[in-house]
């Protein structure tokens, strides 16, 4: 049996790199919800990023095959070289980006490669500029990797969206890069070629500053056209696209992601990677080929199927009073703005922020969500509609109880 001995001094033992690092809020709230889950309440779980699909069967196929034919090894710390080239095909093929396999790294999950590159290429001081809301992650790796984080944040009336002309004001001498996602996590916000080619143009004075485009929702998109920035001829040995295989194949629990990058840097993110994790399992990787070789049926017929929760979730959120929506393009979450109900009470909790409120809608109604605060907006929640019709029009129902009690 193992005891845990507490230390009082545990910060100033730890490294000041860690004690820096915030707990991810989505892990935070999934803890919080398994509590309660364990006091025997039926909990709706609209906070995971997270499919809730299983992985398509020529998928699962492919690695059972590759546990029979005994492909247990390690394999090279940048992935095995024809998943590699498989992957510079596909983004030829889709994206319109001109890589070849020296230009891939296969990492564990696309946050490792956004790691990886973050790593490779910041200086203390450097600065990152980040369109926001932004995915949580975002912002500690930028400072594990002793980087500044430099917030722009988009309206909710331009989608949440950044324009060309915040962009222009947040870049100054210390800026290395820019970092975004499209679609995006948390809003769904999708950029057009033309809202890209503006962003791009801007980049133009600025030819040390780099791109890093995370695309790791590529395949769930609710619109005809789908464009990278790095597609962009003055712009492709600029811009680092990060995507995987866990959103748009269903394969969260498979730990697949990559970068495409020019050489020199896919050089450095493989020399990071040897050092900590080396190559991904062996096993994932060749179930990442069957993914990205095989049938994109499932990929279609799964974002058909959010396209309709969206939908669903969106006219069910008019009938709850104060909630300011918007129209998501991709992805499979709802931001609305919720600071209707800042300064309410039910007379035994008064809601100051959207940690409040999150925490409100869950030990009331069972439904947990993740606060706008983790993503840089503190007015909104983050509403995943990665679950069954009956959870949604359940889970939205508890929540238009509870609040028409905060007066």
């Amino acid at each position: 049996m193992s005891v845990e001995t507490k230390n009082p001094q545990a910060t100033q033992v730890l490294s000041e790199r860690i004690n820096r690092l915030a707990e991810s809020a989505t892990i935070a709230m999934a803890k919080k919800a398994r509590e309660l889950e364990a006091k025997g309440q039926a909990v709706i779980k609209l906070n995971f990023g997270e499919p809730d699909f299983q992985t398509p069967d020529h998928i699962k196929a492919a690695a059972k095959q590759a546990i029979d034919d005994g492909f247990t090894f390690y394999t090279p710390v940048s992935g095995y070289p024809q998943l590699r080239q498989a992957i510079a095909d596909k983004l030829k093929r889709d994206n319109g980006l001109q890589w070849e396999a020296e230009n891939i790294v296969v990492s564990t999950g696309a946050k490792q490669s956004l790691a990886n590159v973050l790593m490779c290429l910041l200086n203390p001081g450097d600065e990152v500029v980040v369109f926001a809301p932004y995915w949580v992650t975002y912002r500690e790796i930028i400072k594990v990797a002793e980087g500044e984080p430099v917030m722009v944040s988009g309206s909710l009336e331009n989608n949440f969206k950044v324009t060309p002309e915040q962009l222009k004001a947040a870049i100054t001498p210390k800026t290395k890069a820019i970092l975004y996602s499209s679609p995006s996590n948390p809003t769904g916000s999708v950029y057009s070629k033309d809202e890209l080619r503006a962003l791009a143009d801007v980049l133009k004075a600025h030819e040390d500053v780099f791109v890093i485009a995370d695309e790791i929702y590529e395949y769930v998109i609710f619109q005809d056209e789908y464009v990278s920035m790095g597609a962009f001829e003055d712009m492709h040995d600029r811009v680092v696209t990060v995507n995987g295989f866990s959103k748009g194949f269903a394969m969260t629990g498979w730990r697949v992601g990559y970068l495409a990058a020019p050489t020199w840097l896919a050089s450095a993110c493989d020399k990071l990677q040897g050092q900590f994790t080396s190559g991904t399992c062996s096993i994932a990787q060749k179930a990442a080929y069957a993914a990205i070789t095989g049938d994109l049926a499932p990929s279609h017929d799964m974002a058909k199927a959010y396209l309709r929760r969206r939908d669903l979730v969106l006219d069910l959120m008019k009938d709850i009073k104060g909630f300011k929506t918007y129209l998501p393009d991709g992805a499979f979450y709802i931001f609305p703005d919720v600071s209707y109900y800042y300064g309410k009470s039910d007379g035994k909790n008064t809601i100051n922020n959207s940690i409040d409120l999150c925490m409100y809608i869950l030990n009331n109604a069972h439904v947990s969500l993740v606060p706008g605060e983790a993503f840089g907006a503190d007015n909104c929640l983050r509403f995943s509609f990665a679950a069954s019709d009956e959870d949604l029009k359940t889970a939205m129902q508890r929540i238009k109880t509870v609040l028409e009690k905060l007066n």
